[in-house]
């Protein structure tokens, strides 16, 4: 994994000013250094600026970055964000058509699939990617994103210069490129964050490629092009046929994910999405006589304080012990404190140029550091409960006739805090009514499907575009701040669209949450892990976290300088400090209650200190 950045403009010369615009790149690179902390490198040309930061997974010693071809007097490029797990198949095809290779590297392979297909070539990829194609022959530059929208790719306009990057902070290091924020942007962070609307950059100006297209930029401006998109039709397999199916792809998937020339190592929780992964990889590695390694996360003090939840039923150590002992792995459990993921909340916002998902991200971010000085490439169990129907929001019936975005279903704990007048002018309902509305009218919908088989299309469809963002986000972000590469084999674009056209019948057969998912891995796994209930990403049951999270904010209330206060009401605000907390019902997801909410009004204090945006609305 990489992180990638550049500039175009198809009539100003850059080179008229190369030391100011290569020093731009130099900027751009430096504040990506954290996704690529083994290599670097530029390029610079009349109308092109390419950077890439690199975390070398694959072809150590040849995979350098921003690649370059020659040909009939032209000059292509590429700078390249992520994993192809088709390379040798797309190499092998090009081979054939008389194409020669200088690396090893999937980079070389993608930037000949282009010179040979044009901007077609991105079909025949399977992979996650951000990518910038750069064609001397035709004055243009291509952004694509792969399927699912694992990998990010922000970009801008300066004046008539597109600027593209990896990470929103990328692009502020163009210069007259500054952070501006109205009342959309607000609306993004106070009404439906840490979720973002898709393709929104939350910032004025700022949009990210959406999952599937392309830009094409040139001289006739920007053009956005759907690639890759879900299509609803009859399922027409038996239930067996489709068992046998989703086995083959899930299984598919996870083995063309081991591709690496790095040790690897995957999450393991002891749910049925990560003991699978674990599992199969398990199983590969033993045939090199090889062992896998493993990594299970938790909380000081749980065993304490945990509380059982309809939410979060049991604690994950026991079954991560049992499968530890299946698998015969090396694993090791780590552990996060309170102080620790309280000081993180700061690196959180960094990471993500953004306000995040509070302790869950910051969290996360602490395991991924401590993961990274074993391994480079951790294989997840990601997406599963968004693909396969894992959330209480597809079959509890309260949730699933909601009529608004379902992990979010009482706005009143969002403006718990708030200040009134800001509230009034923000028209958090209004907001939140319209983007909902907006995403069902893009539902991909299925003639004849009975009343509920449609809307639970219409939730599918939610947590894809919706839910599923946010946590991949979360990976994204969390894991490569430590130079991490965090894969996620449930996201293949073949197990999402296979699995969008498979009715609930068949995915929660006999009234089982996911069976199709667990029926699919029998044999992999003992049945007291095939058939545990869910439970989601741990989080602390500490108080003390509580009073950590109560203390920085009595310290934001009583800091006159502190750039949030002017959309809280104290007196709210101190009330909410000294009730006590409900940690059942959350506002965001299912792990997001009171402690969170603390920790996310402190994040976006963090967030408007660093950023100090132009506040415009």
């Amino acid at each position: 994994m990489c992180g990638i950045s550049g500039f175009f403009h198809a009539r100003q010369d850059f080179l008229q000013r190369q030391g100011l615009f290569q020093s731009v790149l130099d900027s751009m690179n430096q504040s990506l250094r954290r996704r690529g902390p083994d290599d670097q490198g530029t390029y610079l040309s009349s109308h092109f600026g390419l950077a890439h930061v690199r975390l070398s997974i694959v072809d150590l010693f040849t995979g350098h970055q921003p690649m370059v071809k020659k040909s009939h007097g032209y000059t292509w490029g590429i700078v390249y964000n992520g994993e192809l797990y088709n390379t040798e198949e797309l190499r092998e095809e090009l081979k054939v058509l008389g194409y020669s290779f200088d690396t090893e590297s999937d980079t070389e392979v993608i930037l000949t699939a282009y010179l040979e297909y044009g901007p077609d070539f991105i079909k025949k990829l399977n992979g996650i990617f951000a990518m910038a194609v750069m064609d001397q022959e035709k004055n243009r530059l291509l952004l694509f994103r792969d399927r699912a929208g694992v990998k990010p790719l922000f970009y801008g306009d300066c004046k008539g210069t597109l600027v593209f990057s990896s990470e929103i902070k990328g692009l502020f290091a163009f210069p007259e490129l500054e952070p501006v924020l109205d009342r959309d942007g607000l609306n993004q962070i106070f009404s439906i964050g840490p979720a973002r609307t898709r393709g929104n950059g939350v910032f004025q100006g700022v949009r990210e490629v959406l999952p599937g297209h392309l830009l094409i930029c040139s001289e006739e401006g920007i053009r956005q092009e759907c690639y890759w998109k879900l299509e609803s039709r009859p399922h027409e397999d038996s239930y067996e046929k489709t068992i046998e199916k989703t086995a083959f792809l899930v299984e598919d998937s996870i083995k063309r994910q081991m591709v690496s020339d790095v040790p690897i190592c995957t999450f393991l929780s002891g749910g049925v999405d990560s003991s699978l992964v674990s599992a199969v990889c398990a199983a590969q590695l033993r045939r090199k006589n090889q062992r896998l390694t493993t990594f299970s996360f938790d909380f000081a003090g749980n065993q304490k304080h945990f509380k059982a939840s309809s939410f979060q039923p049991s604690q994950d150590r026991p079954f991560v012990e049992q499968m530890a002992a299946y698998l015969d792995s090396d694993h090791h459990f780590l552990e996060c404190s309170t102080e620790e993921q309280t000081a993180l909340l700061t690196d959180s916002v960094l990471a993500h140029d953004l306000p995040a998902m509070a302790d869950v991200d910051s969290s996360m971010m602490y395991f991924c550091s401590q993961v990274s000085p074993h391994c480079k490439v951790a294989l997840t169990g990601e997406c599963a409960d968004e693909i396969f129907g894992g959330y209480p929001w597809f079959h509890r019936e309260e949730c699933l006739n909601t009529p608004t975005f379902p992990w979010t279903m009482d706005l009143k704990a969002r403006q718990v805090l708030l200040d009134d007048s800001f509230l009034e002018g923000l028209g958090m309902e209004a907001y939140v009514e319209k983007t909902y509305e907006e995403s069902l009218a893009q539902v991909p919908k299925l003639p004849g499907e009975s009343p509920t088989e449609a809307r639970r299309r219409e939730i599918s469809y939610l947590n894809l575009v919706w839910f599923m963002q946010t946590l991949l986000n979360r990976m994204d972000r969390t894991s490569m701040y430590s130079g991490l590469e965090a894969r996620v084999p449930f996201a293949d674009h073949r197990i999402i669209e296979y699995l969008w056209n498979v009715p609930w019948d068949m995915k929660a057969r006999d009234g089982v949450v996911k069976n199709l998912l667990r029926q699919a891995g029998r044999g992999k796994l003992p049945d007291e892990i095939l058939f545990r209930r869910k439970s989601p990403y741990p989080k602390t049951y500490d108080r003390g976290y509580e009073s950590l999270l109560a203390a920085k904010v009595r310290e934001i209330l009583t800091d006159s300088s502190s750039p949030v206060l002017p959309f809280l009401d104290r007196e709210k605000t101190e009330k909410f400090l000294v009730s006590p907390s409900d940690y059942g019902k959350p506002w965001y997801g299912q792990l997001m209650a009171a402690p969170q909410m603390m920790a996310y009004v402190i994040q976006i204090n963090i967030w408007l200190q660093t950023y100090r945006p132009k506040i415009v609305w």
